[in-house]
């Protein structure tokens, strides 16, 4: 039978193949990998070199972003395809699933996948995000969004109520039915249009955005999203890589940031895709 990661690689690696064929080349560029791609390897003989031997025989072309010492010995955390698995230093073991600091109350995975998240979100300069912002925000979130899901489209309905609290959203592009879609289209459009925030207003009020090409950076954010392991629209990242999970309503999300900022974990939202 095969192992979850096995499914999970295989589904990336077909995604990712078929979304690509129908993207633009316009929008292609600029998607280069980013230093987290494809992690620098290690010397040979470490535990490090150990475990990415182990991973590529499993399958040669496996996306490995990074590996790193776990937090509990005899073990590497390797970063693929969005999620963190456990080798053991010799190679002969892997371990998929949470892993819990329970003295701490941390999620190991989570920790690991927060470094990530930060390096990647370097990658995307601020001009080729969205941003609806109160003056001087108190906190800043990245959202990545798409036109069609229906908790993206209640989370925007509230947006100058998130403003209000003193959050700033910088949205970001997902696509959820993949490159070269009609969603994608419609996301190229919006970022596309000479007016971004109206036409992305628009686009996720049903309102007709006209279809335009031009060098944008709806595949790149896309291939980086899922290179953050996000699974579901909306995705809401704190500055620092914390995941705050989906829709949240504005006073609930205010609060999260606040809990966050005082260095409490808070209570990550699950409301993603359609309410």
């Amino acid at each position: 039978m095969k192992t979850l990661l096995f499914l999970a690689l295989a589904g990336f690696s077909l995604g990712a193949c078929a979304g690509d064929a129908g993207a633009p080349a316009a929008a292609q560029a600029g998607a280069k990998p980013t230093a987290a791609a494809g992690a620098a390897t290690a010397a040979a003989g470490t535990p490090a070199a150990r475990a990415r031997a182990a991973l590529h025989t499993l399958d040669p072309d496996m996306p490995i972003e990074r590996i790193d010492d776990a937090a509990f010995p005899g073990f590497q955390a390797a970063i693929v395809s969005g999620q963190v698995v456990y080798v053991s230093n010799d190679g002969k073991y892997l371990i998929q699933g949470s892993a819990y600091d329970i003295a701490a109350r941390k999620d190991l995975g989570e920790e690991a996948m927060k470094s990530l998240r930060v390096e990647l979100m370097r990658d995307m300069p601020l001009k080729d995000r969205i941003v609806f912002a109160p003056k001087d925000p108190r906190y800043t979130v990245t959202v990545f969004t798409d036109v069609e899901c229906g908790y993206c489209r209640k989370l925007h309905s509230e947006i100058d109520k998130i403003n209000a609290e003193g959050i700033a959203v910088q949205y970001v592009a997902f696509p959820r039915m993949g490159l070269g879609s009609e969603d994608y289209r419609k996301m190229v459009a919006v970022w596309c249009s000479a007016n971004p925030k109206q036409a992305l207003t628009d686009a996720k009020n049903d309102r007709p955005v006209p279809y335009r090409e031009c060098t944008n950076p709806v595949a790149m954010q896309y291939k980086l999203g899922q290179r953050m392991g996000l699974t579901g629209t909306p995705l809401v990242l704190a500055p620092d890589g914390t995941a705050l999970g989906g829709y949240l309503p504005p006073d609930r999300l205010r609060a999260a940031l606040d809990k966050l900022a005082e260095g409490e974990t808070p209570v990550a939202s699950t409301a993603t895709g359609s309410p």
